[in-house]
């Protein structure tokens, strides 16, 4: 193995295909600007709306969960019906949810119209990323793609905290409003540039099966009710979200062409990685929202100063695509991972003794080390995910992985709400709900760790990955695992779904 595979591809996009990749990374782009700019207007819309701490998680919540329960789903329904055809339609459908969230003028109507844009971004996302990697040629080619693709994913975000903050100074209904306009223009551009499939391609994709809607319904209720159940500390809701569960594993081993096959999670290291992903997602969307109220509601910060005090944690998009690939190539993706977590848990632990009247300088150390966690985390962890599976399950592995980031951002922001409701006054309920993200960072390190020792020293694969090898055998992928990063990375976004 070459472990100094480069991952700065020279390879030129031209023609069509930079436009395709242009309408792609457009879409990327607009979720992470569209979810930042909603975080930093919540106490706006809370003030406008008369909205609860509780019913104001569900306004996060709700998107995450559309997108986490119906990934899967989205994933199944691109294979089978035309990744053009499905990215067209859910981004459409995006568009329209958006602005009717916009007009909402209850609680529900917010929440419910957030929920329909969650699921169209769980079309959506699986069906654009098959687009590239199926669309440019596996090698220099497709690992440029991907790393402008992943690179705009955190640009959005980044974008969107500033954006989302002048925009919610105006009215809290242009951060609706505002997608809306650039949707349009994606999917023009979509229409005229994402090719179409032949006509053989499609009747081959008909012949492939079917949906399994109830295994879609089950698991999304299920999630929602465990949400739930969190949130208001109710033991009968959570018992019932895992009845639900328990359901749809029945439904899968029972059913010809389940959502999951559950032989897939036989594998050590894809069930090490996904435990990872659903605790750091969890700390990392339950410390913004926190921190978003905090600035905003006990300090008096307006939205355009929480979304510049934000903004530090956006360096990843910068870090993502230039410096992390070569500390993978060198260290590998488990001491990356673990190292991301542990400076995750650091950053939660320095802010928890926070003050009434803490100084910006105090909050940058936390804000930095999060953005670093985050870029050290995130795309190895992506990789480690898929690493071992069999190609026709690669988009398996994949919408796995992603559904336990937003079911674990959901789980996040529940449980901070519901531990910080709890409390006395705000700033008591914030201290002792920061609680919440800082063990679940130290968890997610304990997690990873087994697969750190059991990954540093195997021929053939990076040092570090997490657990890799065990997932080679367990789900039965042929030959010897190639663990080299330029291969990793392809690997990692070939998300079919």
């Amino acid at each position: 193995m070459d472990s100094t595979a480069s991952t700065s591809p020279t390879a030129t996009i031209r023609g069509r295909r930079l436009g395709v990749l242009l309408v792609l990374a457009g879409a990327i782009f607009l979720e992470g600007i569209d979810v930042a700019m909603l975080n930093v207007a919540l106490p706006s819309i809370r003030a406008d709306l008369g909205l609860e701490t509780g019913t104001l998680q569900w306004v996060m919540s709700a998107y995450v969960l559309g997108y986490g329960g119906f990934m899967l789903l989205g994933g199944r329904a691109a294979d089978l019906f035309g990744r053009r055809r499905m990215f067209i339609g859910w981004l459409t459908v995006f568009l329209l949810f958006s602005g009717l969230g916009g007009l909402a003028t209850e609680g529900w109507q917010l929440i419910a119209a957030r929920f329909v844009t969650g699921v169209a971004a769980a079309f959506m996302t699986p069906a654009g990323l098959s687009v590239i990697t199926t669309g440019f040629d596996e090698g220099p080619q497709r690992e440029k793609a991907l790393l402008v693709y992943s690179g705009t994913a955190a640009a959005g975000f980044s974008v969107g905290l500033v954006a989302g903050g002048l925009l919610a100074s105006v009215g809290w209904r242009w951060v609706f409003f505002a997608p809306v306009a650039l949707a349009a223009l994606i999917l023009a551009g979509a229409l005229a540039f994402v090719p179409k499939e032949p006509k053989a391609a499609s009747a081959v994709r008909r012949e492939r099966g079917r949906i399994d809607v109830w295994g879609g319904v089950l698991v999304t209720a299920g999630a929602v009710l465990l949400v739930l159940g969190v949130e208001e500390i109710s033991v009968p809701a959570v018992l019932a979200g895992i009845a639900l569960l328990g359901a749809f594993v029945l439904v899968e081993r029972r059913t010809a062409e389940p959502l999951v096959r559950l032989g897939v999670l036989r594998s050590p290291g894809l069930l090490r990685a996904n435990a990872a992903a659903l605790l750091f997602s969890a700390a990392f969307f339950g410390f913004q929202f926190l921190v978003v109220l905090y600035l905003q509601e006990l300090r008096g910060w307006s939205t355009l100063q929480t979304s510049l005090a934000m903004l530090v944690i956006g360096i990843d998009a910068v870090l993502s695509p230039t410096v992390v690939p070569k500390l993978v190539a060198r260290y590998g993706n488990g001491q990356l991972i673990f190292g991301g977590l542990l400076l995750a848990a650091l950053a939660y632990g320095l802010f928890l003794p926070l003050g009434a009247d803490w100084s910006y300088l105090l909050m940058l150390p936390s804000l930095v080390l999060l953005g670093l966690a985050f870029a050290l985390v995130y795309g190895p962890l992506t990789i480690v995910a898929t690493e071992g599976v069999a190609e026709e399950e690669q988009g398996l592995a994949g919408g796995l992985l992603y559904t336990a980031f937003q079911f674990g951002a959901a789980l996040g922001l529940a449980g901070v709400t519901g531990v910080a409701a709890g409390a006395a006054d705000p700033l008591t309920g914030y201290r002792a709900a920061l609680l919440v993200p800082f063990a679940a960072a130290l968890v997610a390190a304990a997690v990873s760790l087994p697969g750190l020792r059991r990954g540093s020293h195997r021929p053939g694969q990076e040092p570090g990955a997490l657990g890799a090898g065990d997932a080679d055998e367990a789900v039965g992928a042929h030959g010897d695992v190639h663990l080299g990063v330029r291969q990793g990375v392809d690997v990692a976004q070939d998300v079919r779904g």
